[in-house]
């Protein structure tokens, strides 16, 4: 670089010294700062560790991120505050590496991703050994086949640590425990091996089997064993722990031979081995060195990413999927095992990762419209939240959060989801943001078998119960029942209004007779009618429905009456459940829900029409479908369910797309 990188090391521990040790030898950056927790603890690693170097001693991680000197930070706090730090470092503009695992979990990890992204920022999740050149003579040692075909995977990382609780290895508080600190090394290796054979970065596994001790004091796992099995028949067997010291390498199997590594975690400038054993031949080593060490290596990796303008390093580095795979993996064997942290419970989760106030950011090109009945403004995306839990509330938080940050303001909810885990998590995160009035909550309740009076007003108090509220902006009848006539449903939805439990109120799934009547009835009484519906409505013609009783909207009858009629639709499945993704082809049947519900040659021909779109106006197809829902002549605030952070802002993508009437009925195969 013409100009060496300026790193800050935020947090001051073993590691930390390591790092700063290391990155003195570097020829491609410099230390320039300091943050610890404290002015006495960073001057103590200044003086132990740097003395006679002119570098910034911060007494606070805040005045680190602060230091206009520091371009780049490496994190090494104990693993619940990866999330935080590195989130403000990104907000503050500083590049990042941060140690492993980046953080105590994949929501987590996710919303650091997505705050590196949105700040323009380079990340990195801190595997150093990734970074040597003996994981690329690997690599090629395997492209080349020298065992052919591999078939298991052994490795192994484990130590015995003192019994110490305060320490943060056996310490819950802490994010204690052997799956996390060392565990992720050897699964991080399993996945890429698997890749490499399957010719790509790094494969995820689709079966997960595992055991574990958890500590009775320290509520960490002690010990660990888990076995991994891959698409590409290749299956990992990982050990790892605390409270025991293993082997600490690997071996790798194939067909016509193995490769055993016996030191692979931290590599040193010297001396590395890999021995191949093939099938009747004498085993061969090979050394392999380095120019320097570890840390430095990985220090010069990300700086040479900075330098060609990268967010994400070169690999075999962990890229931004890497270790979003890699923390899921994880997430899944601290599940089999037992092991849930403080820091992921709800109630200590009262702010967002950074430690802010939750905030709109701007500008974030959420479009909003008016509801009758309801005073708050409603965003034209509305999170549908029967994807989260509170049982998870970490992925639940991230995606909640991020969805208000982009200006979404309005959540769907139902009784029947889930067993009311979803409508627990969303009134818990409006809690614990403090933010019941600046959101539009949608209830659902009166669902087939049900769907009368008394049970709606049954499931409804439930409902607010879970939610923490003593309304809902909204209330949809779930399902209708044609015995039950419309004068009761008429009746108790509005003795609910007058009551202050919900606003105003629609219906889900409701034919144009019943609605016209319920209206009518209204109407003739001096009483409220439905202010919406929420049926299917999509590009994708719904060939059945994926639920018994559902309705769609999408046919010409339809959206005839919804332009001749003032009622809002509020549709759900109105990306077709994936069906304009790279899942829904001809050839693709393995999702037998989606080939029931929306596999048909007109649709194929939709979704052609749709990706022909997608490619003249640069973005994918699933924004072309949601901007047909947005971009009719009637008012439409469609539902949409992502199950990750990309999806959410692939989603917003649509609300740029201003389609005229012309491609809608060309996309819709009507001329």
């Amino acid at each position: 670089m013409a100009d060496a990188l300026r790193w800050g090391i935020l947090g001051t521990g073993t590691i930390a010294a390591k790092f700063a040790k290391d990155l003195l030898a570097s020829k491609t950056g410099k230390l320039v700062a300091i943050g610890s927790r404290t002015p006495e603890s960073a001057e103590r690693f200044g003086n132990d560790f740097l003395a006679g170097t002119a570098i910034n001693r911060h007494g606070s991680y805040d005045a680190l991120l602060a230091d206009p000197a520091v371009q780049a930070v490496y994190i090494s706090t104990p693993h619940p505050f990866h999330a935080q730090w590195s989130i403000r470092a990104a907000m503050a503009g500083k590049h990042i590496l941060c140690e492993k695992p980046l953080a105590l979990n994949y929501a987590d990890a996710m919303t650091i991703v997505e705050a590196a992204r949105a700040n323009g920022v380079f990340l990195m999740e801190a595997f150093m050994y990734r970074c040597h050149p003996v994981v690329d003579r690997l690599i090629a040692l395997l492209r080349e086949g020298v065992i052919h075909d591999v078939r298991m995977i052994h490795a192994n990382f484990g130590f015995q640590c003192a019994l110490n609780y305060d320490h943060r290895l056996l310490n819950n508080a802490l994010g204690g425990g052997g799956i996390l600190d060392v565990g992720c090394y050897p699964v991080s290796l399993a996945r890429l091996i698997a890749g490499v054979a399957a010719g790509k970065e790094f494969l995820d596994p689709v079966h997960v089997a595992a055991s574990g001790v958890v500590g009775e004091k320290s509520r960490v796992d002690e010990l660990a064993s888990l076995i991994l099995t891959f698409s590409n028949r290749i299956i990992a067997s990982i050990s790892t722990g605390i409270q025991c010291t293993l082997n600490n390498d690997i071996h790798i199997y194939g067909t016509g031979g193995s490769i055993y590594i016996p030191w692979l975690w931290i590599p040193q400038p010297k001396g590395n081995k890999i021995i191949i054993r093939r099938h009747g031949k004498e085993p061969e080593e090979i050394s392999v060195d380095a120019s320097a060490g570890v840390y430095t290596l990985e220090a010069d990796a990300v700086a040479a990413a900075i330098e060609n303008q990268q967010h994400e390093p070169a690999w075999p580095a962990m890229r931004w999927a890497d270790t979003l795979g890699n923390m899921k993996t994880l997430d899944r064997w601290r599940r089999i095992v037992g092991v849930s942290y403080e820091h992921e419970k709800p109630e200590n989760r009262l702010t967002p990762l950074h430690g802010g106030p939750l905030s709109v950011h701007e500008p974030n090109g959420m479009e909003y419209g008016r509801v009758p009945g309801v005073e708050k403004p409603v965003s034209r995306l509305i999170f549908g939240v029967d994807k989260i839990s509170i049982n998870d509330f970490p992925m639940a938080q991230a995606m909640l959060d991020d969805y208000f940050q982009r200006g979404g303001n309005t959540f769907d909810s139902a009784h029947i989801y889930s067993m009311g885990v979803c409508e627990k998590a969303l009134g818990r995160w409006v809690e614990n943001r403090n933010i019941r009035e600046q959101v539009v909550i949608i209830g659902k309740g009166a669902h087939t078998p049900d769907c009368n009076p008394t049970a709606l007003t049954r499931q409804l108090m439930e409902s607010l119960d879970r939610m923490k509220t003593h309304y809902v902006d909204i209330y949809m009848m779930h399902r209708d029942d044609p015995a039950v006539p419309v004068d009761q449903f008429v009746d108790v939805l509005n003795e609910h209004k007058r009551a202050g439990r919900i606003r105003a109120f629609g219906a889900s799934n409701w034919s144009i007779p019943r609605i016209e009547a319920f209206n009518f009835s209204a109407r003739s009484r001096g009483l409220t009618g439905f202010c919406a519906i929420s049926n299917n409505f999509s590009l994708a013609r719904m060939i059945h429905p994926p639920w018994a009783g559902c309705l769609s909207s999408s046919d010409l009858e339809w959206r005839t009456w919804l332009e001749n009629n003032e009622i809002i639709l509020m549709p759900w499945s109105s990306q077709a459940r994936g069906f304009f993704t790279d899942r829904a082809a001809p050839d693709k049947t393995s999702d037998a829900e989606l080939v029931r519900c929306w596999y048909s040659p007109d649709n194929f021909r939709r979704q052609e029409k749709a990706r022909e779109l997608a490619r003249k106006l640069g973005v994918t197809p699933i924004v072309i479908a949601l901007a047909y829902v947005l971009c009719q002549p009637f008012a439409t605030f469609p539902m949409i369910g992502p199950a990750s952070i990309d999806e959410t802002r692939e989603s917003m993508e649509a609300l740029k797309i201003k389609l005229t009437r012309e491609q809608i009925h060309w996309l819709n195969l009507e001329r």
